[in-house]
Parts: C-alpha cells; structure tokens; sequence
C-alpha cells in the first residue's frame, strides 16, 4: 500500500471527519463565548463598577513617546483587563465542556443500562 493511499485511507476515517467538524465547531462556539463575554456580560460589570471599561483596564509601564532620533516609540503596558476579559471567557467554555461531557455521559449511562451487553 503506497503511502498516498495509506493517508487517503486514514483521512476517509469517521474519526478524523468527527474531529474535523468538532474543530470547526469549537471555533464558532469561540466566536459566539467572545462575543457573549464582550458584548453582553463585561459593559453590565463594568457599568456596575463605575462605568469601568475592561479592554482598557492597563498599567503603564513606559509612557507612548519619542526617542533621541525623532522615532516614535509605541507605549508598553500590562492590559489587565484583556486578561480578567479572557479569564471570563475561559470560565464559560469550561463550564459548557462540563455540561456537554455530563449530559453526555448520562446519555450513555442510560443506553448502557437499556441495552446490557
């Protein structure tokens, strides 16, 4: 068997298109969790906190400026709230993956219980 037929073979496999879906599934599911902790959880929080926006939430370390050769020199800084947004974010799809394995291994608890082998 050449190899081109050996990678056909394994490419063709029902696990490699399952895991191609879930692939493509995961990074919608990405997008939608983005979008729900930026836009819809954060403003409220932030609102609740003082109108505090967390994307710009920072410590800044060196000051946006110019150098002794007339180049502009780019501000560097710790953004925090990029990072407390991310942690929300992380939360969230762990909480969905232990929902989806829960239900999902119930599911299976009950099929097996159904149908002893």
């Amino acid at each position: 068997m050449g190899f081109v037929q050996e990678f056909r073979d394994f490419a063709m496999k029902g696990n490699v298109v399952d895991m191609a879906v879930g692939i493509i599934l995961g990074a919608s599911f990405n997008k939608i969790v983005n979008s729900l902790v930026n836009d819809i959880l954060m403003p409220p929080i932030g609102m609740a906190l003082g109108r505090v926006e967390f994307k710009d939430l920072q410590i800044v370390l060196k000051a946006a400026g110019v150098d002794e050769a007339g180049a502009a020199t780019p501000e560097v800084a710790m953004r925090y709230g990029l990072f407390i947004n991310t942690c929300v974010e992380f939360l969230i799809v762990a909480l969905s993956v232990f929902v989806v394995v829960k239900v999902m291994n119930k599911v299976l608890r009950a099929r097996r219980a159904a149908n002893p082998a």
